[in-house]
């Protein structure tokens, strides 16, 4: 069984496309207490701040793309954003890595924590 990976940009991406959906979502449910006024104005302000942090999440996730490193994937050619040591093709989810110790490995997102990076200076 292949293990499907995805580029770490994308998954924050969805992460905050979902928060938006489910913002909506709460609000939508505060539409049915309208007879209740407190009951739909707190739904409607935690769906207001869901749909904010999504805002929150997408400025980050830009800000951090900025400074990524941009390689060709050597599968499809086509340029993607690696972040970390290791990470896989936005285009088509290929297992990446810039780290030569780490070639010929099998893929693992556990290499971009830091405690495996401190595991590995130890030994």
């Amino acid at each position: 069984m292949a293990l499907k990976y995805s580029s770490k940009i994308n998954k924050i991406r969805s992460f905050a496309f979902w928060l938006i959906f489910l913002g909506i979502g709460v609000m939508y449910i505060g539409l049915v207490f309208k007879d209740t006024s407190w009951l739909m104005a707190t739904f409607m302000i935690l769906g207001m701040c869901f749909v904010g942090l999504s805002t929150v999440v997408y400025f980050w996730i830009g800000m951090l793309s900025t400074r990524t490193i941009q390689i060709v994937c050597p599968s499809c050619e086509k340029p993607t954003k690696m972040l970390g040591r290791v990470d896989a093709c936005m285009h088509c989810d290929q297992p990446l890595t810039m780290d030569k110790s780490l070639e010929g490995k099998e893929f693992d997102e556990k290499y971009n924590t830091k405690r495996y990076k401190k595991q590995e200076t130890q030994s």
